[in-house]
C-alpha cells in the first residue's frame, strides 16, 4: 500500500487525481494499491487514512473547494500532521522565496518521504539543498514535469543517456511563447494580437508576464543546469530576454533570410541563457505551435532531439505518473 498526498488541487493536481482514479489493475498488481489519503488547495483540505475517492474530490473541487474543512494555520503545519508515503507537490510557482511549495517539499523530505513536484519555484531557487536533504533522509525527489510537461527531457538526459558527456541542452521550453512567435511569423499578427489569441485559447494566463518575459523558461534552464550539469544556480543567475520586445520588422526580416525567431533556452557547463534567436526554417527548433522541444548535444551520440507537450492537465499528470513509477520500482 502506497499512500499519497496531493498539495495543490489546481489543473495539474486535478489531472493527477483523475489518473489515480483510473489506474490499471496491472499497475495495482505490480506495486500494490495506490491510495490517495490527503489533498488540499489554498483554502480547504480532505484527509482520511483509510483513503479518499479521487472522483469525489474532483466533484467537490468543481463546486469550489477540494475539502469540507478549512486549513488550520498554515498548509505546511497541516502537512506535518499527515501520514503518507509520497507527496505530489503542484502548487503555483513562486520565484521570490519558493512560496508554500518550498515549505511542503522541505516538510516531506525532512520526514524521509518521497516527493514528486512540478513546482519550478523551489527547484530553481534551492535545488542542491533539496537534493541534499533527500539524500540524507533516504528519500527521492523527482521532478520530470517541472521542465517540459510530457516531454521527458530529464529522464532522457539523466537515465537513458547515463554515462554520456552531455555538453549542452538547448530548446523551446515555453509553449506560450512559441505559439505567439509562430502566429506572428506565419500569419503576420502583431505581438499584442497574437498574445490575446493565446489567452483566448487558454495557452497564456491573464497575467502572461512569467511566459513572455522568459521567466518560466529561465526557471527550467536553472533546473536543467542543476540536475544535469551538477551546478548550483538559481533562476536569477540566468541571462534572460523575453519576447515582448520582438517587433514585426524583426519577424519579417528573419523570414526573408529563411529563418524564424524562437525563444531558446540554453544550458551548458558555462552557459545559462534565455533569449529570442534566429533558427533556420527546417531545423528541429523551428517547430511551431505549443510544443516544447529540446536538443541534447553529447560527446558520443551527437544531437538527440526530444519533443512533447510542455503543459496541460493530463500531459503533466503523465509526467507525475512516470516519476511515481520510478519511485515505486526503487522500493
Amino acid at each position: 500500500m502506497t499512500d499519497i498526498v496531493i498539495a495543490g488541487f489546481g489543473t495539474v493536481g486535478q489531472g493527477f487525481a483523475e489518473v489515480l482514479a483510473h489506474t490499471s489493475p496491472g499497475l495495482r498488481e505490480q506495486f500494490g494499491p495506490l491510495r490517495l489519503v490527503g489533498a488540499f488547495d489554498s483554502r480547504s483540505y480532505a484527509y482520511d487514512t483509510n483513503g479518499l475517492d479521487p472522483v469525489a474530490l474532483l466533484e467537490s473541487k468543481a463546486a469550489g473547494r477540494v475539502g469540507k474543512r478549512d486549513i488550520p494555520g498554515t498548509s505546511r503545519e497541516l502537512l506535518d500532521e499527515m501520514d503518507y508515503d509520497i507527496l505530489v507537490e503542484v502548487t503555483p510557482t513562486d520565484i521570490g522565496d519558493g512560496g508554500s511549495g518550498m515549505g511542503h517539499i522541505l516538510s516531506a523530505l525532512g520526514a524521509g518521504r518521497h516527493v514528486i513536484t512540478c513546482n519550478k519555484g523551489p527547484l530553481s531557487l534551492r535545488f542542491q539543498e533539496l537534493e541534499g536533504l533527500a539524500t540524507r533522509r533516504g528519500a527521492m525527489l523527482r521532478f520530470e514535469g517541472s521542465v517540459g510537461g510530457a516531454m521527458p527531457i530529464i529522464h532522457v538526459a539523466k537515465d537513458i543517456m547515463a554515462g554520456e558527456d552531455i555538453t549542452s541542452i538547448k530548446g523551446i521550453l515555453n509553449g506560450t511563447c512559441n505559439f505567439i512567435l509562430h502566429r506572428m511569423g506565419n500569419e503576420g499578427l502583431p505581438f499584442q494580437q497574437a498574445l490575446r489569441e493565446a489567452q483566448q485559447l487558454g495557452y497564456a494566463e491573464a497575467d502572461p508576464t512569467y511566459d513572455i518575459e522568459g521567466v518560466d523558461s529561465a526557471c527550467k534552464v536553472a533546473i536543467l543546469s542543476n540536475a544535469i550539469f551538477g551546478r548550483d544556480v538559481t533562476v536569477h543567475d540566468v541571462m534572460r530576454v523575453g519576447i515582448s520586445s520582438v517587433t514585426d520588422e524583426a519577424i519579417a526580416l528573419a523570414r526573408e533570410q529563411g529563418q524564424v525567431l524562437r525563444l531558446i533556452g540554453e544550458v551548458g557547463q558555462s552557459r545559462l541563457e534565455v533569449a529570442p534567436r534566429l533558427v533556420p526554417i527546417g531545423h528541429p527548433l523551428a517547430i511551431g505551435g505549443t510544443l516544447n522541444i529540446a536538443q541534447i548535444d553529447a560527446k558520443f551520440s551527437g544531437p538527440i532531439t526530444v519533443a512533447g507537450r510542455g503543459a496541460g492537465r493530463m500531459e503533466t499528470a503523465s509526467a507525475i505518473l512516470s516519476d511515481l513509477m520510478t519511485i515505486l520500482r526503487a522500493q
